[in-house]
């Protein structure tokens, strides 16, 4: 689907001017465009119209920006939506927490429609090459993952775990540098059906970790969120 004509933007900005330069750009570009003017609308909207991609304000009246990532991120269906953000220049501390809860990229105010568009169509482009290549096998630094094999090496050597464990550092290889937030782990790795608590993807971090030491420093708690993949493992 590399076609943008087909791609549905959700501009979530309560400013009206820019929100209607944005979506007046996206369209231009073949676009489809829905907008939202407030946190809650962009989570109703998300839900109903399902955008392929969310242009989302930090700074928004009764739900702020940060809140409506934190809460499309920690559902399973919205885990994955790309998000690129608005910031004002002075909102940096917020844009860092931004990308800690997993958005996709930012833009700082004051921006050109145009090159927001261009940011938009190549993390659409990224996304579609993801998309195309299922992996069958993954690396992360001296460590290989076999999904035909179901087997985990480490330095060449063979690490026996679960298959809940596998599956939990398989999803963890899929998606590095992303904060995934346990109750996306639990959805993925265990089924949406699964009824215990979080603690339990805490638990089978913590194996992975004893079992293979490199991932002590490369998985990453998120406070409260869940946990995060670094792009590359911590050289010691």
């Amino acid at each position: 689907m590399g076609n943008s004509t087909s791609k549905k933007v959700l501009v979530v900005e309560d400013e009206q001017d820019i929100a209607q330069l944005v979506t007046h750009y996206l369209e231009k570009e073949g676009f489809r465009t829905i907008k939202a003017l407030n946190g809650f609308e962009a989570i109703k909207k998300v839900k109903e119209d399902k955008p392929d991609l969310v242009v989302l304000d930090l700074m928004l009246p009764e739900l702020s920006g940060l809140e409506v990532c934190k809460r499309l991120r920690s559902a399973p269906n919205t885990a994955m939506l790309p998000i690129v953000m608005l910031t004002a220049k002075a909102e940096e501390s917020d844009t860092l927490v931004g990308l800690e809860l997993g958005a996709d990229d930012y833009i700082t105010k004051p921006f050109s429609p145009k090159t927001l568009v261009a940011r938009i169509k190549s993390l659409f482009r990224r996304l579609d090459r993801t998309a195309d290549r299922k992996p069958t096998s993954g690396t992360y630094g001296p460590l290989s993952l076999d999904l035909t094999r179901h087997e985990v090496k480490l330095n060449g050597t063979e690490v026996l775990l679960t298959a809940k464990e596998f599956s939990l550092l398989e999803h963890l290889l899929r998606h590095p540098g992303r904060v995934l937030t346990r109750e996306v782990l639990l959805n993925e790795v265990w089924g949406c059906d699964y009824y215990g608590t979080t603690r339990t993807v805490d638990v089978h971090i913590r194996r992975l970790k004893v079992k293979m030491p490199l991932l002590n420093g490369a998985i990453v708690s998120i406070k409260t969120l869940g946990y995060k993949l670094l792009d590359h493992p911590v050289q010691h």
